[in-house]
């Protein structure tokens, strides 16, 4: 019903809820009350557990909209959409009578409501879009004459019933807000309401009226539509609309999240350009009706729970719905569904414009001038120049000091100087307007660059360019702030014509330009207004680029992430991997940090390739420096080979015959050579690896894989000269616990005896001196010892692969198998040795290299190369000089300890592995039977994403977020890191 009165709930006790189940039913039930606005619900629970769910109509609503709802109910299961069937009572009506009220019972729905699920991925909020699309499509065809009735949720009403209702906001600053905002959105509706099509809408579909359950990726997915109590006649839209609204305080400071919803539901129900624009009208108004009629409930029904419950979520609704200006938010949803914005196109007024740079605004002007940039790949801001504050000032300041006239900011590049760091939220970075920053002097005259009118703010001058064409049906107004404007406060302007001066000054000056449409908000009076990412599709449409007015290049970015995974996944195989279901396009590094093409920062907690961290000064320089003066192999002469193998072999454990070094280009041929070192020195083949391992993918390095993640049939298909040992995992393995060497090193011999036995003796042992495929897992104390005992008794040789964990990673030691006090025969290296640079290689005793004679030379055409040595020397120079080992200890111990502090509050975190920078968090299910939780690692890994941190899997189960990031790691990132891993635990991914 409409009105301000408001609806007091019918006054039923759950013990007569009990008495009902018994009379009209014939059950016998406990009764617990479920929340309502305006009826009263009970969950009944029958002597031998079934339950079903009662519920007593407010005495408002009349048997015809009783069943209409009926009547959809079987619209919904024709096309369908789950949702509960009404029970019949015992007299077989579906509409049971008792003390004056009508009553109904239907199926208890399992699940778990999506109300209080916290956060929702995007694949959920996609799928609440294209429930409500299901919805309006299933309904459409529907006609009852329940249908018809005056009720206060009818969107068609919501502006008038939010004022009706406002007087019982308490709060005055609160009821002004929402009586603002409810006539600015009814204001924007009004133009095309009347044309809006009318069908019978569910009403509420809300996460309040949806149940749902955990997917295969652990996440709450809406399966079933509950409560038809608002279904009637009502725009469309206004089912999207209600439905959006509510997905918003599930992160309401971040509303753009919920355009997934609305272009879900487009795909399926497509909107009209009249509805599309109406989506965020009346997304507010809902919002504004949720907080009146939520106040006016309490104001009547004091005693209602649930109600008093509800009103910190409609106001964070409300929050969020107008969190951004409603011509923004509309701009959004358009966007969202395809439909052209119009735009206005600046190069059409190039031809008013001179020639010469700036010439149509400034036409006095002498001298060169110069368009900075500030992006993400600009060279100007290597070296991690973009992190000072003053970055943007020293850029501008040396393009002044070389004796340019102007130097420019220009509009629509996604600005690094403006990213930030350890960050939730990304930076705004992308400039609405254009700077023009001129150096002291004179007084200089400025021009309209077009025809137009000027109205003057203070220092601001509005020109208002008349054109019809290109505007959209919108007027566009050129803003420069920052001048001396003239003294008339309006009147006509020709292109040309004075509007102002840029004054004299003994300190550098700034004019800001930009092109707006006139309803876009306002820039801000000293300088260009800044945007976030997510607002850029907006913005985009509401600002235009000013440089071909100014006769300027254009810088104009925008984020091409999508169309760059396309053009990937049509010329790739599909078994080349690829991170993430929404992968950001990232084209810079800075040592921990990496940034996509939006300015967007993450913290790097996988990048174990780049341990000095991405993008290190001296490795680039000596790089750089190699190329200019030669490019050649290890067979011929030269220093550099000698001093980078001499400054390997130096690592090398005091007294250890390890003094010959072999250099490859990838751990992979590390691995491969390291095979064929141990069969030539040994004269046998058999190779015993470790189940659950990952040693490469050249064909004997995978031969000696047996991770099923990497490949599924890894233990079914190794060929007859690799022998899979038992992995010993002492946290989910065949023996668990502190003590467990014995026990698999007894395997281990087994194991070695059979060999024997089949004629197979053993070449070689190769095991990850930390078991980094598995997570960072450190093996048994003694079981590394014991089994190159084993082996060495056997015959045989022992390979450490440090590719993963070796190079400084572990902290207290520069190599992982110092952890377990051995010494191996070969060790294989590779990824941190070059920084990012393809550098591999072995090291081992001269005996065992010369064995290799025997099967011919060995040559690598990188390996060894000059360009290869070069930077090996500066990688090891860099580690040295700052102290990363150093800080693999210091900053792994502090993130060891607040990964470990987290186990503590949230059961998902079975154990946290590892040693210095090589952690693992494994996730599970269960800390007893330690199921795996793989869908919540891969779901956790999206979410930490979205906050900024790049985290990944590992283990063959998949369930480990592996941490291994550049050895240059800060105490302030890692406790950054920390705090998202406990905020998605805490809120849900």
């Amino acid at each position: 019903m409409t009105g301000a009165v408001g609806l007091v709930r019918p006054d039923v006790s759950t013990a007569d809820a009990a008495r009902i189940a018994l009379v009209c039913y014939g059950i016998t039930a406990s009764a617990r009350e479920l929340g309502s606005n305006q009826d009263r619900n009970f969950l009944l629970t029958a002597e031998d557990g079934a339950k079903s769910v009662l519920r007593i109509d407010n005495a408002v609503f009349g048997d015809a909209a009783r069943d209409a709802q009926h009547a959809a109910l079987d619209a919904y299961r024709d096309a369908g959409v789950r949702v509960p069937a009404v029970l019949p009572g015992l007299d077989g009506a579906l509409t049971q009578r008792w003390n004056g009220f009508a009553v109904r019972r239907s199926e208890f729905v399992p699940g778990e409501p999506l109300v209080d699920a916290g956060y929702l991925a995007p694949v959920v909020l996609a799928e609440f879009g294209a429930l409500a699309a299901a919805s309006v499509n299933a309904l459409a065809p529907l006609r009852h004459p329940g249908l018809d009735r005056p009720q206060m949720w009818d969107m068609r009403v919501a502006h008038e019933q939010t004022t009706a209702l406002a007087p019982s906001i308490a709060d005055a600053a609160l009821r002004g807000r929402v009586l603002r905002a409810a006539a600015k959105a009814d204001a924007a509706l009004a133009p095309f309401a009347a044309g809006l099509p009318v069908q019978a809408i569910h009403g509420d579909l809300t996460d309040d009226n949806v149940m749902g359950s955990r997917g295969d990726d652990s996440r709450l997915h809406p399966h079933t539509v509950l409560d038809l109590g608002d279904l009637g006649l009502g725009w469309r839209v206004a089912e999207l609309a209600v439905c959006a609204s509510s997905m918003l305080h599930h992160e309401p400071e971040r509303p753009l999240r919920v355009i997934e919803t609305i272009a879900a539901f487009h795909r399926d129900a497509p909107l009209s350009v009249s509805e599309a624009r109406a989506v965020w009208p009346l997304v507010v108004l809902r919002a504004a009706l949720l907080v009146a009629s939520g106040w006016r409930q309490l104001e009547i029904d004091g005693d209602n729970d649930y109600a008093r419950e509800r009103i910190a979520g409609e106001q964070a609704i409300f929050d969020a719905a107008t969190l951004l200006p409603l011509v923004e938010m509309t701009e959004h949803v358009l966007v969202a569904v395809g439909i052209d914005g119009g735009g206005f196109d600046a190069a059409d007024l190039a031809a008013e414009a001179e020639l010469s740079p700036l010439a149509s605004l400034l036409p006095d002007l002498t001298g060169r001038v110069a368009v900075i940039d500030p992006g993400v790949e600009s060279a100007a801001l290597d070296g991690g120049r973009w992190l000072r504050e003053d970055a943007e000032e020293e850029l501008i300041a040396e393009a002044i000091e070389l004796g340019v006239a102007v130097a420019v900011m220009p509009y629509g590049a996604f600005r690094l100087t403006r990213a930030h760091v350890d960050d939730a939220e990304p930076g705004q970075t992308w400039a609405t307007a254009c700077e023009l920053h001129f150096p002291p002097g004179p007084r200089a005259r400025v021009a309209a660059p077009a025809s137009g009118r000027v109205t003057q703010r203070g220092g601001t001058a509005r020109l208002i360019l008349d054109l019809d064409g290109p505007g959209g049906g919108h007027d566009w107004v050129l803003e420069i702030a920052g001048l001396d404007a003239e003294e008339r406060r309006e009147r006509p302007v020709g292109a040309g014509e004075t509007v102002g001066w840029l004054a004299a000054a003994f300190e550098p000056r700034r004019l800001t330009v930009g092109i707006r449409r006139d309803d876009a908000p306002e820039q801000q009076a000293d300088g260009a207004v800044l945007v976030a990412p997510d607002r850029v599709p907006a913005w985009s449409r509401l600002t235009a680029d000013p440089a071909p007015v100014l006769g300027l290049p254009s810088f104009t970015q925008h984020d091409d992430a999508a169309a760059e995974l396309g053009r990937r996944e049509r010329i790739f195989a599909a078994a080349q991997e690829r991170y993430y279901e929404r992968p950001p396009q990232i084209e810079r590094g800075w040592q921990h940090h990496l940034i996509d093409t939006t300015a967007r920062t993450y913290v790097d907690m996988v990048n174990n390739v780049a341990g000095l961290g991405h993008a290190h000064p001296k490795v680039a320089d000596a790089a750089d420096r190699q190329l200019r003066t030669l490019a050649t192999n290890s067979r011929f002469l030269f220093r550099d080979l000698a001093e980078y193998s001499e400054r390997l072999l130096a690592l090398m454990p005091e007294g250890s015959d390890l003094d010959t070094v072999l250099l490859v280009n990838s751990g992979s041929e590390a691995v491969d050579l390291a095979i064929r070192l141990a069969q030539a020195a040994t004269g046998r083949r058999t190779v015993v690896a470790l189940r659950e391992a990952y040693h490469g993918w050249t064909m004997a390095s995978d031969a000696v894989t047996t991770s099923a993640y990497d490949n599924p049939f890894a233990l079914a298909t190794r060929p007859d000269w690799v022998h899979i040992a038992d992995v010993p995992n002492r946290f989910r393995g065949t023996y668990r616990g502190a003590d467990v060497a014995d026990a698999y090193l007894a395997d281990l011999a087994t194991d070695l005896d059979r060999l024997r036995e089949e004629g197979r003796e053993v070449a070689a042992f190769l095991c990850e001196s930390i078991l980094g495929n598995a997570g960072g897992v450190v093996l048994p104390d003694g079981y590394l010892a014991g089994a190159y005992a084993q082996i060495r008794a056997a015959g045989g040789v022992c390979i450490a692969d440090e590719v993963q964990v070796g190079f400084g990673r572990m902290g207290s030691a520069f190599w992982g198998f110092e952890l377990a006090e051995v010494v191996p025969d070969i060790i294989t290296i590779a990824k941190p040795m070059g920084n990012g640079f393809p550098i591999g290689g072995v090291i081992t005793s001269k005996r065992i290299a010369d064995a290799l004679s025997t099967q011919g030379q060995f040559f690598s055409s990188a390996g060894g190369s000059t360009l290869s040595c070069r930077v090996g020397i500066a990688v090891l120079d860099a580690m040295a000089e700052e102290g990363l080992q150093h800080n693999a200890a210091v900053i792994g111990a502090r993130l060891a300890e607040g990964l470990r502090a987290l186990a503590d509050r949230h059961p998902l975190i079975g154990v946290v592995h590892g040693e210095g920078l090589y952690l693992g968090v494994e996730l599970v299910r269960d800390r007893d039977t330690m199921e795996p939780a793989a869908a919540e690692a891969a779901a956790i890994c999206e979410r930490m994403r979205e906050l900024g941190v790049i985290v990944l899997t590992t283990s063959e189960r998949s369930n480990v977020l592996k941490i291994k990031p550049p050895l240059c790691l800060t105490a302030h990132s890692a406790d950054h890191v920390v705090a998202m891993l406990d905020r998605v635990l805490t809120e849900g991914w």
